[in-house]
């Protein structure tokens, strides 16, 4: 197969099929080589057309409480305000450097997460 440049969504698919099929090919294979140079030409694909936007911090904030079984009190606790727990969940308030600090040492949330725009 040729590989080309994608430019409709019925070349994507085709490009895909084609990849599953030769996915586990010998990288110095023929067939390898052309998986390889799919795999690009499929990732720059995904990235011009599937753009995924960032999370709402709050909303990570709220699933992390969830996941973790945190109450709104040990929320404050990790962000050294708990006054400010519900103004923060609320988006009355935004997040200071020290609470992304925080969470992102307790709580795992990324930085890139936590300095997103509300």
């Amino acid at each position: 197969m040729k590989v080309e440049i994608i430019n409709s969504k019925t070349q994507y698919e085709k490009a895909l099929k084609r990849f599953e099929e030769i996915f586990l090919a010998k990288s110095n294979s023929k067939e390898g080589k052309e998986a390889q140079l799919l795999a690009l030409v499929i990732k720059d694909y995904e990235d011009k057309h599937f753009v995924m936007e960032s999370p709402d911090p709050v909303e990570v904030i709220k699933y992390r409480m969830e996941e973790m079984n945190l109450t709104k009190s040990e929320l404050g606790k990790i962000l050294g305000y708990s006054t400010r727990v519900s103004d923060i969940l609320s988006k009355e308030r935004k997040l200071t450097l020290d609470m992304i600090r925080n969470l992102h040492n307790k709580l795992n949330i990324p930085y890139e997460t936590l300095v997103q725009a509300y």
